[in-house]
């Protein structure tokens, strides 16, 4: 069975130029969990949610610097799905990638409260993700 999704475009790279790349499959993806991949020079994040819906995002945590957004925890906030970043707790929309609660802190510099996410397509049970 060939499922494709569509992300929203918020924060996601420009469409020109992307390139498809076959990251797994959604069998190697646990629900709820996320998931490091390194595409080119690019790390995303992967996370599948509960309805098998796959949401990639940038792996960089914008607040502490560090490669560890795969890390974070699943969760929902009024039906949005949500990641909890495992440093210093933001929480991440996994919808628009908007950051919901800065904990506090502010993102390093040069950064935005913000995640990037990626278009995810799952077509035959294979994880595709498009990069720039």
């Amino acid at each position: 069975m060939s499922v494709t999704q569509e992300q929203p475009a918020a924060a996601a790279p420009q469409t020109d130029d992307l390139s498809w790349e076959r990251v797994c499959l959604l069998s190697d993806l646990f629900p709820e969990r996320g998931s490091a991949a390194l595409l080119g020079d690019t790390q995303v994040a992967l996370f599948r949610l509960p309805d098998d819906v796959v949401v990639a995002t940038q792996q960089l945590d914008p607040f502490s610097g560090a490669n560890v957004m795969s890390r974070g925890i699943v969760g929902t906030r009024a039906g949005v799905p949500t990641v909890a970043a495992p440093v210093y707790k933001q929480v991440y929309s996994l919808v628009t990638g908007e950051c919901l609660d800065t904990a506090g802190y502010s993102p390093r510099p040069g950064r935005e409260p913000r995640l990037v996410k990626y278009p995810v397509e799952v077509r035959d049970g294979v994880v595709h993700v498009a990069v720039q």
